[in-house]
């Protein structure tokens, strides 16, 4: 049994650690909820559209497409695949708050390996 003078010390380790622990208990939730093959479906349209439009010295993709899964970019899920929308832009265009140039629609395999198809590269609609 604990003696009484180190009972607050306990205290003062543990609720910060309890606070920080609950604070990533959502994401830890939402990581085992999206599958495996989807996160690597959200990096390989990621990469294609880097490619398609210049690289990274040239373009980046909407940050929902850096969230896991895609985000809220990833816009369909079915036996065909995963289908992924989102923009894009020079590197910065969303922090400094400028307009994308690019809106992409990527197909990529169910299990999540290769692009099947590029549905629209172009001018955001």
């Amino acid at each position: 049994m604990l003696s009484a003078k180190f009972k607050p010390a306990l205290l003062g380790v543990a609720l910060p650690l309890l606070s920080t622990l609950t604070a990533f208990a959502p994401l830890a939730l939402r990581a085992a909820e999206i599958p495996r093959t989807q996160e690597k479906a959200a990096n390989v349209a990621r990469m294609k559209a880097e490619a398609l439009n210049g690289g990274l010295t040239k373009y980046r993709t909407a940050a929902c497409m850096h969230q896991l899964g895609g985000g809220s970019c990833m816009v369909r899920s079915s036996s065909d695949g995963y289908r992924f929308q989102f923009l894009g832009g020079a590197p910065g265009w969303e922090t400094m708050n400028r307009k994308p140039t690019v809106e992409t629609q990527i197909m990529v395999s169910p299990d999540g390996t290769k692009v099947e198809k590029v549905i629209y590269n172009g001018v955001p609609r």
